[in-house]
């Protein structure tokens, strides 16, 4: 064991340097060991895989702090454990959110009808003024589906600045649609979009 970290910290040290076959081999490595303690975890093979690609993807963004690094292995482990269970947490509150809504009559009168129109019109006034860069990563995001990763890939930028981005847009959403007397739709809404 002690000789695997040894040769993980070598890994490390030379993926920090840009050595991008020395991060494919620990990919190799460790993937089948990730892939099965999140699959373990979440229970969801789609949500593994995203999983498996957070991890690594935060190790290639963060890698010029790797050589600080003393337990590669544990700090691999550290980001594979915070993703499931974000995921899991996420889950709880999406599952949450859908049980109090459950017991709503599916037929809504013409009055929530309008509410609803009008929240929905509030949010695009929202959106429209959020900054150009963030008005595009909140419609890569909401609009068009697409995974944190994906956004940064597309758009050459790093996970962490789409996911604030994100945080702080949906955030200026929220605050507007409660400024315009949505409260309680804005925190429904909330609730499905984490």
């Amino acid at each position: 064991m002690h000789a695997q970290s040894y040769n993980d910290k070598e890994l490390f040290q030379a993926i920090s340097e840009g050595d991008e076959t020395a991060f494919r081999k620990l990919f190799h490595i460790y993937v089948p060991q990730f892939r099965a303690i999140a699959q373990h975890i979440t229970k969801t093979a789609a949500v593994t895989e995203d999983i498996i690609q957070e991890t690594f993807l935060r190790l290639w963004i963060s890698r010029d702090k790797l050589p600080d690094i003393e337990q590669p292995r544990s700090w691999m482990l550290r980001i594979v454990f915070y993703q499931s269970f974000t995921y899991l947490r996420k889950q709880a509150v999406h599952h949450k959110a859908l049980n109090t809504l459950a017991p709503i009559e599916p037929a809504f009168s013409m009055e929530e009808n309008m509410a609803y129109a009008s929240m929905i019109k509030q949010v695009g006034i929202a959106v429209a003024q959020l900054p150009p860069r963030a008005q595009q990563i909140y419609r890569l995001s909401r609009e068009q589906g697409l995974k944190i990763p994906e956004i940064a890939q597309q758009l050459s930028l790093s996970s962490n600045t789409v996911k604030n981005s994100l945080v702080r847009s949906l955030q200026a959403i929220r605050k507007h649609l409660e400024a315009s007397g949505h409260l309680i739709p804005a925190l429904i809404w909330w609730l499905l979009r984490l």
